[in-house]
């Protein structure tokens, strides 16, 4: 059955859940994925939003302007950033999974700094090696993600909260939210390999909000 959503949220939502299952199936194609897990992890827990210092509040939205690279210090995590648009099935495209420490942004969605959710996706492994979001749920409230723009600014983005999100219920976690201030959604596979189904039974998705420039 096919569910056909309305309006940008929507739409948005669409897209990824069927990119990231395209990512997986590719990733297979040419040899990617993890092995799976001995046992299915318990549901995740939300990790609790910690409160944002007073400065990060007076933290204005930058103008438009692409990204160009993306640094996670806790993960020792550096990649430029490559633009996806949509596939001519109106899938988000995803960075090469032949080259799976390359990130990209969705250039649909605002930029970082920008007010509202930017999007960042990248490979959890493919072509047998680790990827750029490999270690992606280690990140934790209060760790900092920087991101290099085009117009020479870096926007300091930190992080809020990480959910390993089942892929059935993503629809519902809001993810593409509007939000009234400049946020981050970094987006990966994550959770048990389901050789059955040829694809990861979750999401990992790390929030964050804008706390410098």
């Amino acid at each position: 059955m096919t569910t056909r959503s309305t309006g940008r949220r929507g739409y948005l939502i669409a897209l990824v859940l069927a990119s990231v299952a395209a990512l997986v199936v590719v990733a297979l194609v040419f040899g990617g994925g993890s092995e799976p897990p001995s046992a299915q992890p318990p549901p995740p827990r939300p990790v609790a939003v910690q409160p944002e210092p007073a400065a990060a509040d007076a933290v204005s939205s930058l103008p438009r302007s692409d990204p160009v690279s993306i640094d996670i210090p806790k993960l020792g995590a550096h990649s430029s950033l490559v633009p996806l648009g949509l596939n001519a099935d109106n899938t988000i495209e995803v960075p090469p999974v032949t080259t799976p420490l390359q990130a990209g942004w969705y250039t649909y969605a605002p930029t970082p700094g920008e007010a509202g959710p930017a999007v960042v996706l990248g490979h959890v492994d493919g072509n047998h090696q680790k990827g750029i979001f490999f270690r992606l749920k280690e990140l934790a409230a209060g760790d900092r993600v920087a991101i290099a723009r085009k117009d020479g600014t870096t926007a300091t983005f930190e992080v809020t909260k990480v959910h390993q999100v089942p892929k059935k219920d993503f629809e519902g976690e809001g993810v593409y939210d509007d939000t009234p201030g400049p946020e981050l959604r970094l987006i990966t596979c994550g959770g048990v390999f389901d050789r059955n189904a040829r694809n990861y039974v979750d999401n990992i998705v790390v929030y964050a909000k804008l706390v410098g420039h």
